[in-house]
């Protein structure tokens, strides 16, 4: 649809009409604030285009180009952006409630301070994308591909991790109650200080993971690869450790009163200062150990 024409339809538009814009040319185009609730923007070229304030509730824009478009708190309630490019999009505080971002590229986007609330972002491309403070409850993430985010104050609660890829994704200050992490990847991640109590990592990579200070109270981690983590006064008692690697990890000052290290891999692992009593290291590697003044369990 050519520009021209595409316009007039907006302009045009009497209140909430059925508005057809399916292949419309909109590139850098100016619609801050147009209302465009319930448009067909099928395969629209939004690219660079400026939508901050515009309301697209309900709108249809399935593998529509809105690369670079700026849609700062516009609204974007029950939106379907199916396999949309939104690569280095401006989505800064918008609503994305219930939206369908199945399939959709958001490389570099940014999100901060969006609102995902039950949206779908199944089988999404979130690389390097900004997602601090971002508003994830009840998201639907799966196969969703996390690497390099920086989620600093994101809410996860209640969300399904399991098996996502979260290679050096910075999770400072995270909100992750009751989040599954079961087998997730979070090689390299930053976890300082966050609050995982209870929380299910069993299976999960954290190969190199900053978790200094963090609260892992009776969080299950067998069989976890916390291989060369850095869990320096980390709190990790009652924490379930079957199995788990824990090879050149940094455990000083950590607490581990009452964990369960059976099976666990602690070769070359520092535990200087470290709290073990009352702790389970039956089948425990600690080969070449660092302050480890116990006896070698049996």
């Amino acid at each position: 649809m050519e520009r021209l024409e595409a316009l007039g339809r907006i302009a045009n538009r009497v209140g909430d009409a059925p508005l057809d814009l399916r292949g419309a040319d909109l590139t850098k185009e100016y619609l801050w604030g147009a209302n465009l609730s319930g448009a067909n923007l099928t395969r629209a070229n939004l690219k660079g285009a400026d939508l901050r304030g515009a309301i697209l509730r309900g709108a249809i824009l399935r593998g529509a180009d809105l690369t670079r478009a700026n849609l700062t708190r516009a609204n974007l309630t029950d939106a379907n952006l199916t396999r949309a490019d939104l690569t280095r999009a401006n989505l800064r505080k918008t609503d994305l409630t219930r939206a369908d971002l199945s399939g959709a590229n958001l490389s570099g986007a940014n999100l901060s301070g969006a609102y995902l609330t039950r949206a779908n972002l199944t089988d999404e491309d979130l690389e390097d994308a900004n997602l601090r403070k971002t508003d994830l409850t009840d998201e639907e993430l799966e196969d969703a591909y996390l690497m390099n985010e920086d989620l600093t104050n994101a809410n996860l609660t209640y969300e399904d991790l399991e098996d996502e890829d979260l290679t050096n994704a910075n999770l400072t200050d995270e909100e992750l109650e009751d989040a599954n992490l079961r087998r997730a990847n979070l090689e390299d991640s930053d976890l300082t200080w966050e609050n995982l109590t209870s929380e299910d990592l069993e299976g999960a990579n954290l190969m190199d993971a900053n978790l200094t200070g963090a609260n892992l109270w009776h969080a299950n981690l067998k069989g976890a690869n916390l291989s060369g983590a850095d869990l320096t006064r980390a709190d990790l008692t009652d924490a379930y450790l079957t199995g788990a690697y824990l090879i050149d990890a940094n455990l000083t000052r950590a607490d581990l009163r009452r964990a369960d290290l059976t099976r666990a891999n602690l070769r070359k692992a520092d535990l200087t200062r470290a709290d073990l009593s009352g702790a389970n290291l039956s089948g425990a590697n600690l080969t070449g150990a660092i302050g480890f003044g116990g006896s070698p369990p049996a």
